[in-house]
């Protein structure tokens, strides 16, 4: 919950915006401002206060414990032009909630976490648990300094500047990935990755305490960091079992269950008859730790408690890293239409690969140490390969596309490639269709299609019966990749074929780089479109039958019943009016006549 303290009209009025904006995550404290930023303070995770920075320094400063578990704090000016990250940046959320006040609000974000400031990832930021200097480690990557990473586990981190190269001897300072249980020495920041499977089994009525002291003593003396438990697991006819269920929400971790038959599959090396009698499986503990594959670094262990026998068993196994493949979509090419979401999958990476003149476009946005993998037009496939092959390694990737990843992009090609073995995201972006509609009006307000005219990969007779059924489909055309100078009758024969089903007069849109700074946009006719006037950076659409010109814009109705009574109200309207007139024109006459 974020509490929203204001103390006058003009903050109060920037308060009632942002809860109304989150109605479900906010909570509106009144009274005198002292009080309220206390129990705000005390009943939140998070606080804005629409006050001077001063004044809320004043009132925090008294409350402050440990910035490991106090709220983030953000104070807003009373102009609402400011959303200061003051408390918390990392731990507390602070500056990611200044950023989305600032959001809501169209202020500007104030965040002064060095760190944050300069690009760098924040190593208490990147979503594992962690022991050491954070401080320390931090101001000599602040500073320059050489930070030795000493990697014993691979794990998908975003970049760290070229100044923190591996190494396997001891240097001080130094940045340490490891689920060994170490400590950390001066000036180290020990990284904690959940690359460990706990399998646990228990007999009916298995205690607590039972099950969570044998989960620890195994982990301890298998010399492995609770911190780096990422589930327990189990059998589904355990999923219940009030020890295990216990044991996992002591841990911080999930509980996740298999099937008998699935575990009765998995190859352990000690398989016993007593869980096969009772549960169907002849092992519980190993063969839940190894059914996604791992080194078993503690085999089953019992517990061991005085005077009767255990009712608990458990083993451990090191999981290997998954690496990340984000298939990211830049948009039509203006940096206001590259998603938020987009931004965030650029800074995660520690590996980007794409089109060169794609990265261009974005290489400010990425953090200090990302490696970049750049090539030209033509090597698609080699880029879907590259990236694939770095998530397989471990690593972070982002895969950059432009538009959409997914339309005539580089997410097919990629997820063609990919595996099981790593994680895929696909970030959606802006498609040059969309762009080029938003320029010429509303033309695709019905149903429409999308249609490369390109045929490097697909040959023509596919794409002249995609553009016949299309035609013959009374449905609006898109096309991409329109014509080339080595490729130039493609896009009049389209036309060609548009025209056996619609008028001369169907308005047409040619948008040219749309969303850039160069962007052209013109409307004409399927009869008057010149081809020659057309090129790859192009996108060309086509209306419907029922497509029009409505001041200028390019308008495809959507057909909505409101719309049609309107019409037709208004051409009833007509009517009537024309037949009044005509009447009236009629006994004119008559009167003229007999007046004759």
């Amino acid at each position: 919950m974020i509490g929203l303290i204001s103390a006058t009209s003009s903050g109060g009025g920037a308060c009632s915006r942002l809860a109304s904006a989150w109605p479900g995550r906010t909570r509106v404290y009144e009274g005198p401002v002292r009080d309220a930023f206390e129990r705000a303070f005390a009943e939140c995770e998070q606080v804005v206060a629409f006050l001077a920075t001063g004044a809320v320094v004043r009132l925090v400063a008294p409350l402050l414990s440990d910035k490991r578990t106090d709220p983030g704090v953000v104070c807003v000016d009373e102009a609402g032009r400011f959303a200061v990250s003051l408390v918390g940046g990392h731990a507390g959320g602070a500056n990611a909630l200044a950023r989305d006040v600032a959001d809501v609000l169209g202020a500007e974000p104030v965040i002064t976490t060095a760190t944050d400031a300069v690009g760098l990832p924040g190593l208490d930021t990147l979503g594992v648990p962690f022991e050491g200097d954070v401080a320390g480690v931090s101001r000599a990557l602040l500073d320059g300094e050489d930070v030795a990473l000493h990697a014993e586990l691979s794990w998908p981190f975003p970049a760290l500047p070229a100044h923190v190269p591996r190494s396997t001897g001891g240097a001080v300072p130094s940045i340490r990935v490891s689920d060994r249980l170490v400590a950390p020495a001066e000036c180290e920041v020990v990284l904690r990755p959940p690359s460990l499977v706990v399998g646990v089994g228990a007999s009916k009525g298995a205690a607590l305490s039972e099950v969570l002291g044998l989960v620890r003593e195994s982990l301890r003396e298998g010399g492995l960091s609770e911190l780096c438990v990422r589930e327990l697991a189990t059998v589904d006819a355990k999923a219940d079992e009030a020890g295990i269920v216990g044991a996992a929400a002591a841990l911080g971790v999930p509980l996740v269950t298999y099937g008998a038959e699935e575990l009765a599959g998995v190859e352990v090396p000690h398989p016993s008859a007593a869980p096969l009698a009772a549960v169907g499986t002849p092992s519980v503990a190993e063969a839940a730790a190894l059914v996604g594959g791992g080194e078993l670094l503690v085999p089953k262990r019992k517990s061991a408690p005085e005077g009767r026998a255990a009712m608990a068993t458990c083993a451990v196994v090191r999981r290997p890293a998954r690496g990340r493949l984000a298939v990211v979509g830049l948009g039509p090419g203006a940096r206001d239409l590259l998603t938020p979401r987009a931004r965030e999958e650029l800074r995660r990476a520690s590996v980007l690969v794409g089109l060169d003149q794609y990265v261009d476009q974005i290489r400010d946005l990425l953090r200090p140490g990302t490696r970049i993998i750049e090539s030209g037009l033509g090597a698609e496939e080699e880029r879907a390969r590259t990236a694939v092959a770095e998530a397989q390694r471990g690593q972070a990737v982002a895969l950059i596309g432009s538009g959409d990843a997914g339309v005539y992009a580089m997410a097919s090609p990629a997820l063609a490639e990919a595996g099981g073995d790593i994680d895929v995201v696909g970030v959606p972006g802006v498609t040059a269709a969309l762009a080029a509609a938003a320029v010429l009006g509303a033309p695709l307000g019905h149903d429409h299609v999308s249609i490369s005219l390109s045929d490097l990969h697909t040959p023509w007779e596919v794409i002249e019966r995609r553009v016949r059924a299309a035609a013959a489909a009374d449905l609006v055309v898109t096309f991409y990749n329109p014509r080339s100078r080595g490729r130039d009758w493609q896009l009049p024969k389209a036309l060609a074929i548009l025209g056996e089903h619609r008028e001369p007069s169907t308005p047409v849109g040619v948008v040219r780089n749309a969303s850039r700074p160069d962007e052209s946009a013109r409307h004409t006719t399927l009869g008057g479109l010149d081809p020659a006037s057309v090129d790859m950076m192009t996108v060309v659409t086509v209306g419907n039958t029922a497509t029009r010109a409505v001041a200028g814009r390019m308008v495809t109705p959507r057909g909505y019943r409101w719309q049609a009574d309107s019409a037709a109200d208004s051409a009833a309207g007509t009517a009537a009016g024309t037949a009044a007139e005509t009447a009236t024109e009629n006994q004119n006459t008559s009167r003229s006549k007999e007046s004759q």
